[in-house]
């Protein structure tokens, strides 16, 4: 596998020798013999999930004999003329780029595309550094798999860059490799999204979740990393943070293995609390986008929905957390960044604007999949469950919990049962009715609302 080239290439720095001795490391850690590389194989090639396994390829892809970093992806994706155009104007704006495309012989296929003359493939692109849903930021160079045993069959580590809703079927899949394996690989999940389950009880089926039943590898060494990043400000180098997730054996390893000096990892136990707010916040983005569009960028539109979607968030916290205080950072700095410049709330913009149609479905052109309208769908499915009953404090009687949220039952029928359109999100905000935020949380803070089954936790226990 050739070289990286690109923006975070340690060759020629100081920072080469620190990124060995981590490397090192973690290579002792796994038991990896000399000239035995460290295989690290990243599933799913989104915008996400093609940044971090570039970061992995500029800050290692240089050691060849003690790692490699490889990427999969379905084939046959075809690039559309005008993208194909616009990947052009991005590559002769970058002067480096175009050097390294000259330099490869690979500069004249985009000069073709750009005439019509030849198709291009997103495969074939992604070789060359370009992320088809994100096409205004060029990475190094990756290795590129299309046949997914190949890609994963022997991998020390698997960067699961799928959207949750691919997650169940692609590791179904993985799992009939992974057989004959004697030893389980690590498995770091990036995807932010959930499913219910209501039976025997209600509960959150999340990413770890599926890929541990798909395959068989344990929990314990299966991870969560999220944080509030956007892929292309972190492959530029803008100061970001994350968390990664999981049992003591390997997330300290490979929180100090990911950690760069631009890209700050942190590392905490609670799992699948942290994978289910990432996937919480991707909710209220699509509504944000869509309030943000109706109202003409209104600041204080867009701040009565924020005090009102928090409140929301924070009640529902309640219903999953013991103690739901500690998620408050987490989850309102993963918020903010999604609210801002995140997919879900773009989408939310679009379809206010008439710019796209729910029959489009939810995977996007140049976007990949919007995961917040399948978490709409599974936290509605869940909190409407009248064994999770709550008590209303006005009318003295027993609801869903859903009743309590009245940003979620808006989102969901607009984008679920589809029987009203996307202006009727600006009416939940609007309801004269509705509580003042702050009674919603001391509502949350003042009830015992903690149902340990819906992260399919026994009653009484407490987590680590």
């Amino acid at each position: 596998m050739g070289g990286a080239e690109g923006p975070g290439h340690p060759n020629g720095h100081a920072n080469g020798a620190v990124a060995e001795e981590k490397l090192d490391e973690l290579r002792r850690q796994l038991g990896k013999a000399d000239g035995d590389p460290l295989r690290i194989a990243g599933v799913g090639a989104g915008a996400w999930g093609s940044v971090f396994c570039a970061l992995l390829q500029d800050a290692y892809g240089h050691l060849r004999d003690k790692a490699q970093v490889r990427i999969w992806r379905r084939p046959g994706r075809a690039v559309d003329r005008a993208t194909a155009g616009h990947l052009f104007d991005v590559i002769n704006a970058r002067e480096d780029v175009l050097r390294r495309l000259i330099r490869r012989c690979a500069y004249l296929k985009y000069v073709e595309a750009r005439l019509g003359d030849r198709t291009l493939y997103a495969d074939e692109i992604l070789r060359d550094g370009f992320c088809l849903n994100m096409i205004d930021t060029p990475l190094c160079p990756l290795k590129v798999v299309t046949n997914l045993q190949e890609a994963v069959w022997d991998a020390d580590i698997v960067v699961n860059g799928l959207p949750s809703t691919d997650t169940r079927e692609v590791f179904g899949e993985i799992g009939r490799y992974w057989k004959e394996r004697i030893t389980a690989p690590i498995i770091i999940s990036l995807a932010k999204g959930i499913e219910a389950s209501l039976d025997p009880l209600p509960r959150i089926i999340t990413p770890t979740q599926m890929i541990s039943n798909a395959t068989g590898v344990p929990l314990e060494n299966i991870l969560y990393l999220g944080g509030p990043n956007i892929a292309s400000e972190i492959y530029n180098k803008e100061y970001a943070n994350a968390r990664i997730c999981g049992a003591d054996k390997w997330r300290k390893p490979l929180a100090k293995f990911l950690r760069q000096p631009h890209f700050i990892v942190w590392d905490n136990s609670d799992l699948i609390t942290h994978e289910v707010m990432g996937g919480l916040k991707n909710v209220y983005a699509i509504g944000a986008g869509m309030v943000a569009a109706l109202t003409n960028e209104s600041a204080t539109s867009k701040s009565v929905y924020f005090a009102l979607c928090t409140s929301e968030m924070i009640y529902i916290t309640h219903l999953l957390e013991e103690e739901p205080e500690k998620l408050a950072g987490p989850l309102l700095a993963d918020t903010y960044v999604t609210l801002l410049k995140g997919r879900n709330a773009w989408y939310g913009q679009k379809l206010a604007k008439g710019e796209l149609t729910l029959e489009m479905g939810d995977s996007i052109k140049g976007k990949g999949t919007i995961q917040g309208v399948s978490a709409v769908d599974a936290f509605y499915e869940l909190l409407s469950q009248d064994s999770l009953s709550v008590m209303h404090p006005e009318a003295n009687r027993s609801v869903a919990p859903v009743e309590m949220c009245p940003i979620l039952k808006a989102l969901h029928r607009i984008l679920i049962k589809r029987d009203r359109p996307a202006d009727s999100i600006l009416q939940a905000i609007r309801d004269e009715t509705m509580y003042d935020p702050r009674e919603r949380i001391e509502m949350a803070q003042g009830h015992s609302l903690y149902r340990p089954s819906l992260l399919g936790q026994p009653k009484g226990d407490v987590k680590a």
